[in-house]
């Protein structure tokens, strides 16, 4: 979060001034704005909290070097010079980038918490210790913001969610509803558990498709630069001398007078279709599109869609207190689920269903067909015996259990595929590279 200190003028010639959180600069002049025409006053000055390097010393001691965040140079220099200090220097960062921290920083903190909260360790302790050992800049100052904040008798779900870009939408909400709830250790457990099982899934997912992907397209280069560049340099010798070519270099030899002809054409349909789909995947309409028939493509689409629900049910376990109080937990688990095609089912049929016509949770997941029939069977038994909670734990323990399992094995049949086309890539390369190597002129003169 950005923080801004805005000083305004009011009618009368009073000098106000107030400070404001926002997730970017541009959203925090408009909020200034907003205040600006809601109040009437007139904009004097918008200071951003930047981060000053000083030097300082005290009466005979060498210089100390350090970094303060402050709206001002005078702000530092007045602060270190109340505390007795004799300021040599301060400077501006030039270069500030407080890009968002790791996703196994964030872990690690959560876990950490976890941790010390189950050995009864006060909060403000805790948050003390963390704040002091982390490395990570971005995620020390966020908490050091928090902390502040929580000291000074803040709401913790607002001051979390304050920092979303940091620690991530569902991550900020549960730790906020933790530190007001009455079973923080439990929720920060679950939290854990739940960006524990993100990233193993984003890594397994890498190894399955990203990483073959990436050897497929290197390898489509280094065909296309062999057949359309080096090959024609030996080819090309023979057909000078109207030396009859065989059947598989003169096919060869046709492809690669193609690609360079064409070189252009060959660019475009090798690169343009990839960055439409890129660029349409990052609009709402492309977003609701891949997160749907994501689920539905062969063999992964099966694994993605059970994660989905696993988190899903995860979420609900942790967040779910009884019937009367089910629509936001439903709602949140949604959301954590990352999946836009699957959140807009559970929050524009699931839940208008349970609100509007009094249907039950398992009839509402089933009209919002994102359940498989396993899990609508699984709730249903759950809602008529009272364990839908226990319910949804089984089944986030039970998918967890076969994605693991599955996802394993197809990492392994997409390693021994790729394996198998770039020994057929190189097959064909040493059969067109031997043919040509046998090539005879038919007058051994001919020079």
């Amino acid at each position: 979060m950005i923080e801004l200190k805005f000083t305004a003028q009011k009618a009368n010639g009073q000098i106000v001034s107030g400070n404001l959180a926002a997730p970017t600069f541009s959203e925090g002049k408009q909020q200034v704005k907003a205040l600006m025409e809601k109040h009437r006053l007139k904009l004097k000055s918008i200071q951003k909290k930047v981060t000053f390097i000083y030097k300082i010393k005290k009466g005979n001691e060498a210089v100390v070097k350090g970094e303060q965040r402050a709206f001002s140079k005078e702000e530092v220099v007045q602060a270190l010079t109340k505390m007795g200090y004799q300021v040599v220097s301060v400077n501006k960062f030039l270069f500030e980038w407080n890009p968002r921290p790791p996703q196994q920083e964030i872990l690690s903190f959560v876990k950490i918490s976890a941790e010390l909260l189950e050995q009864k360790l006060p909060y403000s302790e805790i948050m003390t210790l963390l704040i002091n050992d982390l490395e990570n800049k971005t995620l020390r100052e966020s908490l050091k913001q928090i902390n502040n904040d929580l000291k000074r008798g803040a709401d913790s779900q607002t001051t979390f969610l304050r920092h979303e870009r940091v620690f991530g939408k569902f991550t900020a909400y549960m730790l906020g509803l933790a530190a007001k709830s009455g079973n923080m250790t439990e929720i920060y457990k679950a939290t854990a558990k739940f960006l524990e099982r993100k990233m193993q899934f984003s890594k397994d997912l890498r190894s399955a498709l990203i990483t073959p992907a990436i050897t497929m397209f290197v390898l489509l280069l280094a065909v296309l630069f062999y057949v359309g560049y080096i090959f024609p340099e030996t080819a090309k010798l023979f057909t000078k001398f109207d030396i009859k070519l065989p059947p598989l270099t003169a096919a060869t030899l046709t492809i690669s007078d193609f690609l360079m002809n064409q070189w252009f054409l060959v660019l475009v349909a090798i690169f343009v279709p990839p960055i439409i789909l890129v660029w349409w995947g990052r609009t709402k309409k492309g977003t609701l599109f891949f997160a749907k028939y994501l689920m539905k493509v062969p063999i992964m689409g099966s694994l993605i869609h059970k994660t989905n629900i696993e988190v899903f049910c995860r979420v609900f376990y942790t967040l779910y207190s009884g019937s009367a109080e089910s629509i936001e937990p439903i709602r949140i688990a949604s959301e954590a689920t990352d999946n836009a095609y699957f959140e807009q089912q559970i929050k524009k049929v699931a839940i208008p269903m349970m609100i509007s016509k009094g249907a039950g949770v398992s009839e509402s997941f089933a009209a919002a067909k994102v359940f498989t029939d396993t899990a609508i069977s699984r709730f249903h038994s759950g809602e008529e015996s009272g364990t839908i909670k226990n319910t949804a734990l089984q089944l986030a323990n039970y998918y967890e259990s076969e994605t693991v399992f599955r996802l394993k094995n197809v990492i392994e049949m997409i390693q021994v595929f790729i394996a198998m086309v770039i020994m057929v890539v190189m097959i064909g390369l040493t059969l067109v590279s031997a043919e040509t190597a046998t090539i005879n002129p038919s007058n051994p003169g001919t020079r």
